[in-house]
């Protein structure tokens, strides 16, 4: 068994039952996302739309594809026609791009709104009160072909776990007090916190599902 595919099964035995396991493939060949596919893994995280969109082609269509990455708008038709889920939604422009690719391949594209926890000003994201004045906004209610499945958020990168815990509870904060909100198209299920060096925090923190790449596939490999 590849060390890929025994870091994998470490991994997943040490998660929940609730929560669901995102492989962050990005930079990775197909050969490296084969081995994980190969013990049972199935979804995958990618953070560039060309190359989420080749590996797709190339891969079993069995896969569930997620766009972790910042979304540019006039990339969104590239992947409307397979995405399973786009976690960093940060405005309600993108939310009408994405509604209207989604439409015109008769899909419904669940995505996730990107909630800045970090106190790093390069994160993107968008307040919680911004986040409400969205999914209660007129604007959103027209969008038939999105669902918005919930929130993810990104930890500061930092040693310090009292911080990281602090921002990971502004997000289980945030998904509570919108949760009650009623609107078709917003079905709260998911929250995404958490990677390689914070997912277990993060599951403590009300994860339910977390984000994980260097710890599967080694290191990344920036060159070329």
């Amino acid at each position: 068994m590849s060390s890929i595919q025994e870091n994998l099964k470490h991994i997943k035995s040490t998660l929940p039952e609730h929560v669901t396991l995102v492989a962050v493939s990005k930079t990775k060949p197909i050969s490296d996302l084969m081995e994980a596919y190969n013990v049972g893994q199935r979804i995958f995280g990618e953070n560039k739309i060309q190359e989420m969109a080749d590996k797709y082609e190339a891969m079993p269509k069995d896969i569930e594809w997620h766009m972790i990455g910042h979304v540019q708008k006039n990339k969104v038709k590239y992947m409307a026609p397979f995405v399973s889920l786009i976690h960093g939604v940060d405005d309600i422009k993108l939310l009408k791009e994405i509604n209207k690719q989604a439409l015109k391949h008769d899909r419904i594209i669940d995505c996730l709104l990107q909630i800045k926890i970090a106190s790093e000003d390069s994160k993107f994201g968008m307040t919680p009160d911004d986040a409400r004045v969205l999914l209660e906004s007129e604007t959103l209610s027209e969008l038939k072909n999105i669902r918005i499945m919930g929130l993810m958020g990104m930890a500061t990168f930092t040693d310090d776990t009292y911080q990281i815990k602090k921002e990971f509870n502004v997000l289980k904060h945030t998904f509570d007090t919108l949760k009650p909100l009623e609107i078709f198209n917003f079905k709260p299920k998911i929250i995404s916190m958490g990677m390689s060096g914070d997912y277990k925090i993060a599951i403590d923190c009300g994860s339910t599902m977390v984000r994980v790449g260097s710890s599967i596939f080694g290191e990344r490999n920036y060159s070329g």
